[in-house]
């Protein structure tokens, strides 16, 4: 899959880095946005796919949208194309590999040191989607993020279905433990989503899901 497979989207990173750059002089954005492109065509992704991006993009947009205020959301959309640039599923580390590849890219494309740190800053928040009270960058990038959580079931159900894809080298009773996991720690945040608009809308759907995803990973055939 190649970039002119996306025209939409190519044509959306030229204008994010151009309007991120503000007027100053800088390389053709094209070939970054290209590079990009391809990377989250890899054959190994199911989930963290272009359909992702695009995804994370628009609720960045519904966000913005819906009384979001404050913050730099042309640095924040440009860590929404390289939160995930870098993703190998039995890796640990994409998310700083991810980090890494925003800071020389972003350096050679023409943004400030300020801007490439916080560029990568929001990808490494990736890691753990829990920004500090106030860090409006880090609400709105972590909640278009976890967005998936919060759709109808059969998305739901299908986002999980390709997450289950992505990490098919790993047998069926350890995916079993680690995802509950991973849903346990979710339900135990005290917010899913630290945006308002996210809190209000997302939260309780997205709530429900991992509620009933867990459900079915912990039932025991034949059990109470």
């Amino acid at each position: 899959m190649t970039a002119e497979e996306h025209p939409e989207l190519l044509q959306r990173w030229n204008s994010t880095l151009l309007a991120a750059r503000a007027g100053r002089e800088g390389p053709d954005p094209a070939p970054y946005g290209r590079n990009l492109l391809a990377r989250w065509a890899e054959p190994q992704r199911r989930y963290h796919t272009v359909d992702h991006l695009r995804a994370v993009l628009t609720r960045i947009d519904e966000l913005t949208d819906q009384g979001g205020e404050g913050g730099e959301l042309e640095l924040v959309r440009l860590a929404a194309w390289f939160h995930d640039a870098v993703y190998r599923p039995d890796r640990s580390e994409n998310e700083e590999r991810s980090a890494l590849l925003a800071e020389k890219a972003l350096t050679e494309a023409g943004l400030t040191p300020h801007e490439v740190a916080e560029v990568a800053r929001l990808v490494r928040l990736t890691v753990t989607h829990d920004p500090a009270p106030g860090d409006l960058n880090g609400e709105t990038l972590c909640d278009a993020d976890l967005a998936i959580l919060a759709t109808d079931p059969d998305t739901y159900g299908g986002y999980t279905a390709a997450v289950r894809e992505e990490y098919g080298f790993v047998p069926d009773d350890a995916f079993r433990t680690g995802r509950a996991a991973v849903l346990r720690h979710l339900l135990g945040l005290p917010r899913l989503f630290r945006t308002p608009y996210g809190a209000a809308v997302w939260e309780e759907r997205a709530r429900e899901n991992l509620e009933r995803e867990l459900a079915e990973l912990t039932h025991t055939p034949g059990g109470e």
